[in-house]
């Protein structure tokens, strides 16, 4: 069971993780020109090569620590969690929007939450139900208007497939936050910042594979368009992948499946602050009481994970 102490500073992580993921909805904006498998390529690169960099003065001792399984997992987990959530989400914003793709993906953490319920250290469906609803009633409710602005702009075939890959990037990430929770808590020793450079070197050598295939999507690519995108992928290698990652992963050490589920509505709450200020908006009144709830929701599933709290569900049994 997590402490008070714990809860808390894991929260901040997760408030500190979404500030830096909620930036790669606008990524595609700012590179408009770069296809999807490009702007993967060029991000993963970006962020093998730093964190090689970073990781290589203790490469020896955090590599001994692990075994041919963690190898295999942080493989899976590098695919899942990036290459191909990414793609999908870089399709999605193409041609669904920054509104629709956040409004989807969004919904990670009522699929993480779910999940979670399954471990020991949970509370019971009945405290920790509400706040997720809640969650998923705000992630609706905050990409209603939007959503319908995207789809009078856009061609509905387009928009069809943006929704898809939406979809098929929310189970992407939600495999990655429930299968790296699961690892990271069968390896104590590494930490969650070496746990997040082992995972970007083995992006990066995937991201490598992948440079012939880019090349064939290159078009017509202006010098500035490379400049661009050169600055994008830099950009965000370092915020949400390094930074990022290693926000999420101490808060995956500090906090248990169903908790760190809610974490995520951070990011997509900072996903639309960016739309915004990118779109030069403010918040409509129904997205205004949209964060508030989502805000409201985070803090009600803390309360349900008190020591109090749960010793007063046991008391019931």
């Amino acid at each position: 069971m997590t402490q008070p102490g714990d809860r808390w500073l894991g929260v901040a992580c997760g408030l500190g993780a979404g500030a830096m993921w909620g930036l790669v909805f606008l990524a595609p904006k700012m590179a408009p020109d770069a296809s999807p498998l490009l702007m993967s390529v060029g991000r993963y690169l970006a962020y093998g090569l730093i964190a090689a960099a970073l990781l290589a003065p203790r490469w020896r001792r955090v590599a001994a620590a692990l075994d041919v399984r963690a190898w295999r997992a942080l493989a899976w987990l590098s695919l899942a969690g990036n290459i191909v959530y990414y793609l999908f989400l870089v399709v999605s914003v193409h041609f669904a929007g920054v509104a629709a793709s956040a409004l989807i993906v969004g919904m990670v953490p009522v699929v993480v939450a779910v999940w979670g319920l399954k471990d020991p250290d949970a509370p019971p469906l009945r405290r920790i139900g509400p706040p997720i609803l809640l969650a998923a009633l705000a992630v609706v409710l905050i990409g209603r208007e939007s959503l319908a602005r995207e789809a009078l702009e856009r061609d509905a075939g387009q928009v069809l497939i943006g929704l898809v890959c939406a979809v098929a990037a929310l189970l992407s990430w939600s495999a990655y936050a429930v299968g790296n929770s699961r690892w990271m808590a069968r390896l104590p020793r590494i930490s969650a910042h070496d746990w997040s450079l082992l995972t970007g070197v083995v992006t990066g050598g995937f991201a490598l594979l992948l440079v012939v295939p880019a090349m064939f999507s290159l078009g017509g690519t202006t010098a500035e368009g490379w400049a661009r995108l050169a600055g994008v992928s830099l950009g965000v290698a370092v915020l949400a992948s390094i930074v990022g990652n290693a926000f999420w992963n101490q808060a995956s050490r500090l906090l248990p499946l169903s908790m760190l589920g809610q974490m995520i509505v951070f990011e997509t709450l900072f996903a639309f602050l960016y739309g915004y200020l990118w779109e030069q908006r403010g918040p409509t009144a129904i997205e205004i009481v949209a964060i508030a709830m989502m805000i409201a929701s985070v803090i009600w599933c803390v309360r349900a994970h008190r020591p109090s709290a749960l010793a007063a569900v046991e008391g019931d049994h």
